[in-house]
């Protein structure tokens, strides 16, 4: 049985109550063992507070890893399982704000800070296009992968699009236009993905409490988490 860890802890979209639906699909679909797990502190700005994640020692042996978080402080302990689990090169599905998922200044750990979402992810946080907007989601011509099996392939999102600096290995796989912007329009990618010697990732922008109410994104989810477990 594939074993999958869920890290949700993100309060601007409440990821933790958004993604419950998620580790249920996972369970559900593709018959994962998930633990779910939340911090004990959801709050981060503006005093980015100390949190621990429950249950988190599962990822130990975790087949999965699939995050959900933003500007996480966490003891030591608990970061250096989430290191161990990156450097023994096992799968990741990051969602949204995981790109800027942990918040350590002044700290051993502040590589991190950019470190998870540029390294791991594929790109850092860099901006967005204002919090009234929103995202028409598109495949790219010519592009087909197994995490876009059953995806539509263009919907809506109320997630504002994300300004995005990918590294060389990210292979896009879903394309974002900006609807309505406040700032200079940019379309970029919304879903990419890793699969080399390093390890698979999945990564997309997309993660507003709305776009959980798409089947296309609930699907891409479901996608993504069996084509890092190889098929599973």
């Amino acid at each position: 049985m594939i074993r999958t860890v869920v890290l949700a802890g993100e309060p601007e979209y409440e990821a933790h109550l958004s993604m419950q639906a998620v580790a249920e699909d996972l369970e559900r679909v593709l018959g994962h063992r998930v633990s779910f797990c939340v911090p004990d502190v959801i709050p981060d700005e503006p005093d980015f507070p100390i949190s621990r994640f429950a249950g988190l020692e599962a990822l130990s042996d975790a087949d999965l890893l699939v995050v959900f978080t933003r500007f996480r402080r966490l003891e030591d302990d608990q970061m250096q399982r989430i290191i161990d689990y990156i450097e023994r090169g096992a799968p990741v599905v990051g969602l949204r704000t995981s790109t800027h998922a942990f918040h350590y200044p002044g700290s051993p750990w502040a590589q991190w800070n950019e470190g998870f979402g540029r390294d791991v992810l594929g790109s850092p946080w860099v901006s967005h296009h204002g919090h009234s907007s929103t995202t028409t989601v598109k495949g790219l011509p010519g592009v087909h992968h197994p995490v876009l099996d059953g995806v539509d392939e263009e919907f809506s999102s109320p997630s504002w699009l994300y300004r995005v600096e990918l590294e060389p290995w990210c292979v896009q796989v879903l394309w974002g236009d900006p609807i309505a912007p406040e700032s200079p329009p940019q379309p970029g990618p919304v879903c990419w993905v890793r699969d080399d010697s390093v390890r698979k990732v999945v990564y997309t922008s997309l993660g507003h409490p709305g776009d959980f109410q798409i089947p296309s994104f609930r699907r891409l989810l479901v996608n993504a988490a069996r084509w890092c477990t190889d098929g599973r």
